[in-house]
């Protein structure tokens, strides 16, 4: 048995996880160790899986990477009652970087209410006025000078524009407008409200993930440890103190001691399921499958919060511009070409070319539903169900939405006492009747977006949900039929102020001493949009706290 040992114990080098080990060993004194069960993120590194690291660093690379076994855990959650008893593919980074290495790079850092509801619920320290400060200390914003007192300008994580301006996408936005949504430059500003260019995490056309932004400078210290290809086991515990970790490399079981403090940052999958697989969950269910529990914490996996996106789509005219022509034949030609000369065009894309935050209903105090828009039309059955995202050959265009802040709640279970085997996920999609009108709502705005005059020159016919999808009932059925999941699992191991929670505000887990979770698990509620901002603030914020309690 290997026997290694450290200041800090890190579980996960995921998005979360690279921003602790940089902050945590910034002082060249404190010795940090990094445990990641996948691979290293970099080519040359990792001559096993050259291609899919290529991919990793290519931004429009995540359309290969969404179901890639190399850097992906590939979960499948259960029959799923709210979405027609089907089986969602719900991808998660297995490499230096985690998901923030697969993802499609959209940086937004939710609305401010979403924090001030967290400080709310009694998490102390929480509030817009305490995690501003964070984004701003994350954020490199590409075209922002240091008197905008709103965006950061000198962190390590690259914020910039989207690299190429097409027809469609234009038009898209106009569209938006046209049909009642406010106008903004950007929604990570002051705007609450509108349609905006997204924000991406790319610098000079590459990807810049947690692992680049944060993890890779921080490896030339001396006191910091990567260690791959580690599957983490159990927390070991002395009594109800956590000492260290116990985790398999290459068929040994070997352990890592914390001196201080053993951290979770698997994120909302791997978090819970380490903590049942250690003992801490709902006794009974340890109980039946062979886990002896150390602390009765019944909120453990409990509390899973994901966006689900359903998404119209449209064919265009013959002759249209669609991304779907650039993806393939000479258009493809073309595009290698034009990303070889000037890192741009349709190779530095990623997930979105625009976003927005718009209400289902008038009445609403605040925006609901945040919509997603390309110039192109994938297969949304291969998407739906296997997590590949296949460009059609017909030009098309896509306007998708979901409800941002759900009611609707699953969980995540172990099946058994083996850490291999992955866990129980049950998504809950749609299971509060709130979520099912917005749902529909969203539907009905993207709808309403494709038959403005802006988009009149390309717009032919609607190809999904289809005109038999005609009423509340039918946008419903088509919802439950063809939602996907918007990758951004969330709120497995809540923090609260009451003894039911998982953590308390200072992501300490409850029962048991030296132990913490630090990744999107953490959340109470999902924020408004994508997750990848609001995990690598909340890691900033944990690495101040865990500085201040050493």
């Amino acid at each position: 048995m290997k026997q290694l040992e450290a200041d800090y114990v890190i579980v996960g080098a995921g998005s979360a996880g690279c921003v602790l080990a940089n902050r945590l060993s910034a002082d060249g004194r404190t010795r940090v160790l990094l445990l990641e069960a996948g691979g290293d993120d970099r080519p040359l590194r990792e001559l096993s899986q050259f291609s899919s690291n290529v991919n990793i660093h290519l931004p429009a690379g995540f359309t290969r990477m969404l179901a890639d076994p190399k850097i992906n855990w590939n979960y499948k959650t259960e029959p799923d009652p709210g979405s027609n008893g089907r089986q969602h593919h719900f991808p998660r980074g297995k490499v230096l970087g985690g998901s923030s290495s697969i993802n499609g790079m959209l940086y937004v850092r939710g609305l401010p209410e979403d924090y001030d509801g967290w400080r709310q619920m009694g998490c102390a320290g929480w509030s817009w006025s305490d995690v501003a400060p964070l984004f701003r200390r994350i954020e490199k914003q590409a075209g922002r000078t240091d008197a905008d007192s709103i965006a950061g300008t000198d962190g390590p994580l690259d914020v910039g524009d989207v690299p190429l301006r097409h027809p469609v996408q234009q038009a898209i936005i106009e569209a938006f407008v046209q049909a009642g949504a406010p106008r903004s430059d950007d929604l990570n500003g002051d705007h609450r409200e509108g349609v905006s260019p997204v924000r991406l995490n790319t610098r000079r056309g590459l990807r810049k993930s947690a692992a680049v932004a944060y993890l890779h400078p921080a490896m030339r210290r001396s006191n910091l440890m990567v260690v791959t290809r580690a599957l983490a086991t159990h927390v070991r515990f002395m009594g109800r103190k956590a000492t260290g970790i116990y985790y398999v490399q290459d068929g040994e079981v070997n352990c890592a001691t914390a001196r201080r403090e053993v951290i979770l940052a698997g994120g909302a999958i791997n978090s819970p399921q380490l903590l049942e697989l250690s003992g801490i969950g709902n006794a009974s269910h340890l109980a039946s499958v062979g886990i002896t529990p150390l602390v009765d914490s019944p909120c453990v996996g409990e509390n899973l919060q994901d966006h689900y996106a359903s998404m119209v789509r449209a064919r265009l005219k013959p002759g249209s511009p669609s991304l779907n022509s650039l993806s393939r034949g000479l258009g493809l030609i073309g595009q290698l070409l034009r990303y070889a000369t000037t890192r741009g065009g349709l190779l530095a894309l990623g997930g979105s070319n625009l976003t927005a935050f718009l209400r289902s209903d008038p009445a609403l105090d605040l925006p609901d539903l945040q919509f997603f828009a390309s110039a192109g039309t994938v297969d949304f059955k291969a998407l739906a169900e296997r997590g590949q995202i296949s460009m059609e050959a017909e030009p098309g265009m896509t306007i998708g939405g979901y409800v941002m802040r759900p009611r609707s709640r699953g969980s995540i279970h172990i099946r058994s006492s083996d850490p291999a085997e992955h866990p129980a996920i049950r998504p809950g999609f749609l299971s509060d009747p709130a979520d099912q009108r917005a749902t529909v709502a969203a539907l009905e705005w993207a709808r309403r977006i494709m038959r403005q005059p802006a988009l009149a020159r390309y717009f032919d016919h609607e190809l999904t949900p289809g005109p038999q999808a005609d009423s509340y009932d039918g946008l419903l059925a088509f919802c439950r039929a063809a939602g996907s999941t918007g990758y951004h699992q969330s709120g497995t191991c809540a923090m609260g102020a009451d003894e039911r929670s998982v953590l308390d505000p200072q992501l300490r887990v409850r029962g048991v001493e030296g132990l913490r979770v630090v990744d999107a698990s953490v959340m109470p509620t999902i924020v408004s949009g994508n997750t990848h901002a609001a995990t690598v603030m909340i890691a900033e914020k944990a690495s101040d706290l865990i500085r201040a309690s050493s």
